[in-house]
């Protein structure tokens, strides 16, 4: 019966994760039916009973993290969503709750395992520690996702700034560029220039534009393009120019990378290779030996 309950808690908490990661898509999805209907004068379904609850214990859920957690505020979070390229399907709310979520559902699977062995302490152990696991593994995830985005953009650098370069000296504007840019290329770097572009089109100056581009991504390559861009903007220098020396730089910078982790390859193998491979090889080399020591002994 334990077990049964604890399967049917899980298999719940993962329903409920699922709509609140899913709640951005199906509401544009809801629109979007919404509009047709509008159209052909049809009545539109309501929500479902588990958006409801979404929709009502979310906001609490979130703010009982909160105050487990004082460093995990909405706007922080919502900062660490968009630097990992998550903030179209999450929301901070929803992320805040999951956390919870999956922390209650870790408590109770560490201590319903804990009972099976018959040791209070151990299920108190095991209790403590998925809790700990469930409520800090989504901000693992979200982490390791936002330095895998990082080092992407880092190898898209150069090529974005020679696609940026080349339509500048054709005779397109920033603006334009950028527009070109995201027709050409594809990946989290341009995700960020069209966000850029965006934000221009809607009035917001090009430094404040370029520098809330350098906070989200936060790697040294793109603050030094945005201080660039930003300098060659205010002094009138050709941003073509520019932008060829930064691409080049960029290239050569990712070039000393590749090296630096080539360089580091050997150093590394010499952990795997001296706990997997010099103990066979001790004992295929020294077994023979050893049999033979022994047989006269």
């Amino acid at each position: 019966m334990l077990l049964l309950l604890a399967f049917v808690c899980l298999a719940g908490a993962l329903v409920i994760v699922g709509q609140l990661v899913t709640k951005p898509a199906r509401a544009r999805q809801a629109s979007l039916r919404r509009a047709r209907a509008y159209a052909e004068t049809e009545a539109v379904a309501g929500d479902p009973l588990l958006e409801r609850l979404n929709d009502r214990y979310a906001g609490r859920l979130a703010h009982f993290a909160g105050r487990l957690d004082p460093r995990a505020t909405e706007d922080r979070i919502g900062f660490k969503l968009v630097s990992a390229g998550l903030a179209k399907n999450v929301s901070p709310i929803g992320f805040l709750a999951s956390k919870v979520v999956l922390g209650a559902v870790g408590i109770a699977l560490g201590v319903l395992l804990g009972a099976f062995t018959g040791s209070p302490l151990r299920a108190l152990f095991l209790g403590v520690t998925g809790g700990a696991l469930g409520f800090f593994g989504p901000d693992v995830v979200v982490t390791s996702r936002t330095r895998k985005r990082r080092e992407a953009m880092r190898r898209e650098l150069p090529d974005s700034l020679d696609v940026l370069a080349v339509s500048v000296e054709a005779g397109l504007g920033f603006d334009a560029a950028l527009a070109r840019l995201g027709e050409y290329l594809e990946g989290p770097l341009v995700e960020e220039f069209l966000l850029v572009l965006a934000e221009l089109r809607v009035g917001e100056s090009r430094a404040n534009a370029l520098r809330k581009m350098a906070d989200r991504v936060d790697i040294p390559e793109l603050t030094a393009v945005v201080n660039s861009l930003i300098q060659a903007d205010q002094l009138g220098s050709p941003l073509g120019r520019m932008l060829r020396i930064q691409a080049e730089e960029s290239r050569g910078r990712r070039q000393i990378a590749a090296e630096e982790k080539a360089m580091k390859a050997p150093v590394k193998m010499l952990i795997p290779t001296a706990i997997f491979i010099f103990p066979a090889m001790f004992v295929v080399i020294l077994g023979p030996a050893l049999l033979k020591i022994t047989e006269v002994f």
